[in-house]
């Protein structure tokens, strides 16, 4: 697998027990308290505005294109909205090199687009989050410059002349001045991307630039990061996914200081917005969720194993992998130990996402693996993150030119596949001047193509929304047991619905310990029937059974 350079390394994470869990009361374990109650059953729809639809015929899409399928996010049974980077930037790394976090970026609208997004998402019965980058600016950011000609300006991490090494070279992640101050300032991975200065957790005599977490400098970058925050809360923006949430603090061992920042940072949020929510990227809910964070989201990177609970899943010897050679118990016991640490609701998982998580359809998995991994996404007690175009299983598209700095994950970023018509409906531009490429395969699925197909993925998702909607036992807040941790993967949800899935090629069977088996209504039909006390479910088959009748 090809890491984002954007990727980070947290350590060994948590040792994961059990295979089954019946949760207690939520709660929270040490961090921020109080957590909007709307997140714990919401499900969230990542859109990456470059390629979701473009409103001004320009070829990249805009923030106008967003408002104008809303419909579309409504039909499908979304809450949330998370809105990658609009922010004006030289565009480095795809909008990650901010230049000013309070504006927008022509290309995609203004202020004004804002404010009539989060108006229209809220008619609809929707929520915006849009990204904060707190950990590095654009180096065409007013504050980078702005440094540059001042040498006791401390908002960025700086080396001076005579605190670097005397033979001329540079430390690690550090880059030369560019003029007219002297020195060097340290990056966050592109050269472009300055970090900013929260100080460091411990001093080191070997590196005399750093600065305590209490110093002017990364006490007056916390106070402008939060009032950041606050400008896009009173527009009506309901929250953040925060980049790279680990990183702000240098040399933290445990994140006991990074803990105490994003700990501040709650609590205001929490005093002058109460329903806004900060989710972060972290990999390691049991550490995150703690710190003050809402929710965290399982990655292909970081926490228990190096990302092993998201990669079990759909990636390295996935569960999800028509050869049957997986297993569910490394995402099983590494989900119940951190739910038991830090309560119900607060666990998000995506099955892709726009930087190093692949799509299901990734040329190993084929379009007839999908309604079985939808099954249990859908139906386990977790915050579901859907990556814009899974719902129809747009496919990982290999071989494009690289477009802003994207290293290799444009091909998670092919614009979105509306219709039949040019350009697959996303843009009325010259196929030349897209953002990318639409996927080139004539059989590419669409929106369109899928809604009126009752047997299409789309609708599947759909159906499986609305019944975590109208069940609470089928949503966060409800017990989970599993019954077999193999193939089919077998739990029963709220001690009421029994979920069975199959991804494997090859039939399989579960045994179900309980009497209400014989009378069970199945609600959703993926080709599982009940023989006798099991479940028999046929190769990438699934099924939703109300053991209620």
């Amino acid at each position: 697998m090809r890491f984002s350079r954007r990727s980070f390394v947290l350590g060994a994470g948590a040792v994961v027990t059990g295979a089954a869990f019946a949760p207690a009361a939520a709660r929270a374990a040490g961090g921020t308290t109080g957590t909007p109650p709307w997140l714990a059953e919401s499900v969230l729809y990542q859109l990456y505005p470059q390629s979701f639809a473009d409103g001004d015929g320009s070829g990249v899409g805009d923030l106008c294109g967003i408002v104008a399928h809303l419909d579309h996010l409504e039909w499908l049974g979304v809450d949330a909205i998370w809105v990658n980077p609009v922010f004006p930037s030289p565009l480095t790394d795809a909008g990650y090199d901010i230049a000013d976090y309070t504006g927008v970026h022509p290309r995609y609208g203004d202020e004004q687009d804002v404010v009539l997004l989060v108006e229209e998402a809220r008619r609809r019965g929707m929520r915006v989050l849009f990204d904060l980058v707190a950990g590095h600016t654009s180096d065409q950011h007013p504050w980078f410059l702005g440094s540059l000609r001042d040498d006791t300006d401390h908002r960025y991490i700086w080396a001076s002349p005579e605190q670097l090494p005397e033979d001329g070279s540079l430390p690690e992640d550090f880059v030369a001045s560019p003029g007219p101050r002297a020195g060097a300032f340290r990056k966050n991975y592109y050269d472009t991307q300055p970090a900013i200065n929260y100080g460091y957790a411990r001093m080191d005599p070997a590196e005399p630039w750093r600065q305590a977490v209490d110093a002017d400098g990364p006490r007056r970058n916390r106070d402008e990061i939060f009032q950041v925050m606050d400008h896009w809360l009173r527009l009506g923006i309901a929250g953040f996914r925060c980049d790279l949430a680990a990183t702000l603090v240098k040399d933290d061992p445990g994140w006991v200081e990074t803990g105490r920042l994003w700990g501040d940072l709650r609590a205001r949020v929490a005093r002058r917005h109460p329903d806004a929510v900060l989710i972060s990227e972290w990999g390691d809910p049991e550490t995150s969720v703690p710190a003050g964070f809402d929710a965290d989201f399982y990655l292909p990177v970081n926490g228990p194993g190096d990302g092993a609970p998201w990669k079990s899943l759909w990636h390295e010897n996935p569960y999800f992998g028509a050869a049957g050679t997986g297993s569910p118990k490394v995402f099983i016991d590494a989900w119940t130990e951190a739910t038991e640490r830090i309560g119900r609701g607060r666990i998000m998982l995506p099955t892709a996402n726009h930087d190093s998580a692949n799509r299901l359809n990734d040329g190993v998995r084929t379009p007839q693996e999908l309604p079985a991994a939808f099954a249990f996404l859908l139906t386990w007690p977790i915050v579901p993150a859907l990556y814009y175009g899974e719902e129809i299983g747009m496919r990982m598209v290999d071989g494009l030119p690289e477009v802003e700095g994207s290293a290799g994950r444009q091909r998670n970023r092919t614009p979105m596949q509306w219709d039949g018509g040019p350009n697959a409906g996303f843009s009325t531009a010259p196929a030349e001047q897209l953002y990318l490429p639409i996927d080139p395969d004539p059989q590419r699925p669409t929106v369109a193509g899928q809604r009126d197909d009752p047997g299409s993925l789309l609708n599947l998702v759909r159906r499986l929304l609305a019944l975590r909607k109208r069940y609470p036992e089928l949503g966060t807040r409800a017990d989970v047991r599993v019954l077999a941790d193999g193939y089919p993967l077998t739990y029963l949800r709220g001690d009421r619905f029994l979920v069975t899935t199959n991804p494997r090629r090859e039939p399989a069977a579960a045994a179900v310990p309980d009497a209400r088996l014989a009378g069970a209504r199945i609600v959703e039909d993926g080709g599982a029937r009940v023989d006798g006390d099991e479940v028999v479910v046929p190769g990438f088959g699934y099924g939703v059974f109300d053991l209620a009748g």
